[in-house]
């Protein structure tokens, strides 16, 4: 709070018009773009974790990135630290063909131009797991060979919209990306949103500085305890501000099963000051690519965490 009071208090010492977004950020409407404290337009840095290995960076004048391995409990660990000039054009999405097929992450990757890095997003939705939403406004087979979620945007263009069922998951604005946890959709349609992401209630992790995950207790059905307690391979996404991201991926191996989401939870609380923290995907779809040349026309994605299934949509971040 006092942060934002003291850009507040610089943007009028230099007679400029404040307003507040919903989130609580000051900017400004200029002539040329928003302006935004000055520390969400740097690259966050601070050591997280003690024997950290870089695997890979890029950096240019809209997008920086660091890629890093590193143990936590005998686990092995890849946590990607973003910074993003515009967030609201660099970050994309790109979806399998809708209702018929999923993809290869790769494959999905590929379909966006200057993609320096690309991740699994919505989730991988068996017959099995989850139930179809009562409302469903269509067949069984529709639901789970699509992007998951109450409403589906890609490119500014809505794929779903379920009348009554609540929206779980990220919507990406001017402002960045933004969490949702069971909002109307009307709510989420109002901020005019060109993509969204979306997995199960459970998956939004921490909010500023909130400790979201249910007690174990509270975990009644077999499925939601599988979410949050068992241990899986993850796919996780934090908000810092609205120019800065985490992702930390805890792929498969050989001597280890992956990590709960409490412990992950534990790991965010420990070394980020998140705005919020949500859970991608987990399991076997879990997957992170990165390109350190994405001028070069037909660019390699080098393949960072292993995975063995397809997905229905992918987060990539642009140039």
């Amino acid at each position: 709070m006092k942060r934002r009071m003291l850009c507040l208090l610089l943007i009028l010492l230099c007679g400029l018009a404040p307003c507040l977004a919903e989130d609580g950020l000051v900017f400004v409407e200029t002539d040329s773009e928003a302006v935004f404290p000055p520390e969400e337009l740097e690259f966050l840095k601070g050591v997280y974790a003690a024997g950290e290995r870089k695997i890979a960076s890029y950096e240019s004048d809209t997008v920086k990135y660091l890629i890093e391995s590193f143990n936590m409990e005998g686990t092995k660990c890849i946590l990607t630290r973003v910074w993003v000039q515009d967030p609201a054009r660099q970050f994309r999405k790109a979806n399998a063909d809708w209702g018929v097929s999923l993809a290869n992450v790769k494959d999905l990757g590929r379909k966006i131009p200057g993609a320096v890095l690309v991740t699994n997003a919505s989730g991988y939705v068996t017959k099995g797991y989850p139930d179809v939403p009562e409302n469903y406004p269509g067949k069984p087979s529709d639901y789970y060979y699509t992007t998951l979620g109450a409403l589906v945007i890609t490119e500014g263009k809505t794929l779903r919209e379920l009348e009554g069922v609540p929206f779980y998951g990220l919507a990406l604005s001017e402002e960045g990306i933004s969490m949702y946890r069971g909002a109307d959709n009307s709510f989420v349609l109002a901020t005019n949103p060109s993509q969204t992401w979306a997995f199960f209630e459970y998956c939004a992790m921490q909010e500023n500085g909130t400790n979201l995950l249910p007690e174990e207790k509270e975990l009644v059905t077999d499925k939601q305890k599988e979410l949050v307690k068992a241990k899986h391979a993850r796919t996780v996404l934090a908000r810092i501000n609205r120019n800065n991201y985490v992702f930390l991926h805890i792929p498969y191996g050989k001597s280890y099963r992956g990590m709960n989401l409490y412990r992950i939870n534990q790991f965010f609380f420990e070394h980020f000051d998140a705005e919020w923290v949500y859970n991608l995907d987990g399991g076997y779809s879990s997957s992170l690519y990165y390109c350190n040349q994405p001028q070069k026309k037909n660019a390699a994605l080098t393949l960072v965490v292993p995975h063995t299934q397809k997905v229905a949509d992918v987060l990539c971040i642009t140039e």
